[in-house]
């Protein structure tokens, strides 16, 4: 008798910022759920944000793991505890370098993992792509390593045409418009919408990384996407055909969470009783909430929140607004107009830290979607089935607002011009209360909704038997198999 075939065994290693631990930690669900071993590496900070998350996943059956790395805050010069991109203090005290402290702090991880890869001989590393060494340390084991970008495959060949061809450099001012050459949709950007890494012509800690992340994908085995092909089908043939890429298309991985709890518990725990959040949408009509989050990095000053407590109050639409402030001790906040929480009593909730977002999106009640355009919020917006209003920051969120405005036609941009770090640029209540009412009432809204509606179940229909992605992910786990003979 032939011994048994031991199952396929990957390990998933996310960057450490929420925004990345999330989608990975779905991810490890999905394969496991279709009969891997997975296990996920982090560090202990990390580890604790979805140690409930992984208990109720091995309850159910699934074999899932979570190993743990040594992480010293202390030799990569940083305050104690800060683990994840989210707990970097913001404070203007702080030194400028805390942020490139804490990407260059990551190659301290890079012998542990080592270690753990030569203990358990892994089929697989999955491994962020800000971790470009992590292609060497799976080669010296023969082991393949698979990028996670954590972006959509869109903003992936933008980002390709911009470093290939510097469109930017040929226009005069800031504002003009220019085309990506070569990418199909003729796509316009300005020089302001760019980030500083792509105008940068001096080279920086940051630039550098991205250079080796690049080689690394280049030399790795390919690339996997949370996103679905029918989603960016031209950008997906584009990537594979023109750039000669390697990919699989296995999203969206949020549609793994089917409970409640799963829902409500990705990330950190909320600051909002989740049967408390849906008794108070239970009680609205279908389409009538506008939702407004601007994800888990974006800071705003007071000013700003000011402008959408006033655009949200006179756009006369009810609404859940998810702020990075905590609640001060006396009265009301200096960033809310005078008497607001009053006056918006059972009209509008504001929920200060962490929200339960695919729960409160996955609601009848949710008609729209204000959004900073980060790929996990956007994506799950789409999958939701809701218009959004496009409020970009940084990153490749501009990219992600044409995805979003010009090719997919679900959503409509508030109107911001300059891509900023953290902040984000300064936008007027009027323009909130114009997008809001565009995306909630009328003709527009309607259309809007009816295609979005429409993007939610061709997403269902991917991650189903037979669909898109539960294919390509099929057809990658067999790719997997078959690399052990």
């Amino acid at each position: 008798m032939g011994s048994e075939i031991p199952q396929v065994h990957i390990f998933f290693f996310p960057i450490m910022a929420q925004g990345h631990v999330i989608p990975t930690v779905d991810m490890a669900k999905l394969f496991a759920t279709r009969g891997v071993k997975t296990t996920i590496i982090t560090t202990p900070v990390n580890a604790s944000f979805f140690s409930k998350t992984v208990q109720r996943s091995k309850e159910s059956g699934l074999d899932i793991d979570v190993k743990i790395l040594k992480y010293s805050t202390e030799e990569a010069g940083l305050p104690e505890g800060c683990e994840n991109a989210d707990l970097l203090p913001t404070s203007r005290d702080e030194p400028k370098d805390i942020v490139s402290k804490f990407f260059k702090a990551k190659v301290i991880l890079q012998e542990p993992l080592e270690r753990l890869l030569q203990e358990c001989k892994p089929d697989c590393l999955v491994a962020h792509m800000f971790f470009p060494w992590a292609t060497d340390a799976a080669d010296k084991f023969g082991i393949p390593r698979l990028v996670f970008y954590g972006v959509n495959v869109f903003s992936t060949c933008v980002m390709e045409c911009m470093t290939l061809y510097e469109p930017h450099k040929q226009v005069e001012s800031e504002f003009e418009q220019f085309v990506v050459p070569n990418l199909p949709g003729d796509i316009k950007l300005s020089k302001k919408q760019l980030p500083d890494y792509v105008k940068e012509s001096v080279e920086t800690e940051f630039t550098k990384m991205l250079k080796a992340s690049k080689e690394s994908e280049l030399r790795s085995y390919g690339v996997i996407f949370n996103s679905f092909y029918e989603l960016e089908d031209m950008y997906a043939d584009y990537y594979k055909n023109v750039l000669g890429r390697k990919a699989w298309h296995i999203g969206p991985v949020s549609l793994c969470n089917r409970a409640i709890e799963d829902k409500a518990e990705r990330g950190k725990k909320s600051t909002v009783d989740e049967q408390e959040c849906s008794k108070w949408l239970d009680s609205k009509k279908p389409n009538s909430v506008v939702y407004v989050c601007f994800g888990s990095m974006t800071n705003f000053r007071s000013a700003q929140l000011k402008e959408i407590a006033m655009g949200l109050e006179t756009s006369g639409q009810e609404f859940i607004w998810v702020v990075r402030k905590e609640k001060s001790n006396g009265g009301e906040e200096d960033w809310l107009p005078e008497g607001f929480e009053k006056r918006m009593e059972g009209k509008g909730l504001i929920i200060r830290g962490w929200a339960p977002q695919i729960l409160i999106l996955d609601h009848e009640a949710v008609g729209g979607f204000v959004t900073h355009c980060g790929w996990n919020s956007s994506l799950e917006g789409i999958s939701a089935g809701v218009p959004m209003v496009t409020w970009p920051v940084s990153a490749e969120q501009f990219y992600n607002e044409k995805l979003v405005t010009q090719i997919l036609k679900i959503g409509v941009p508030v109107g911001v011009q300059e891509w900023v770090s953290t902040v984000g640029d300064f936008v007027k209540r009027e323009a909130i209360e114009k997008a809001v009412k565009k995306i909630m009432n009328g003709k527009t809204a309607e259309e809007l909704r009816s295609k979005a509606k429409a993007l939610a179940e061709m997403a269902k229909r991917a991650v189903a038997k037979g669909g898109s992605s539960y294919s390509e992910l099929s057809a990658l786990i067999e790719e997997l198999k078959l690399r052990r003979h």
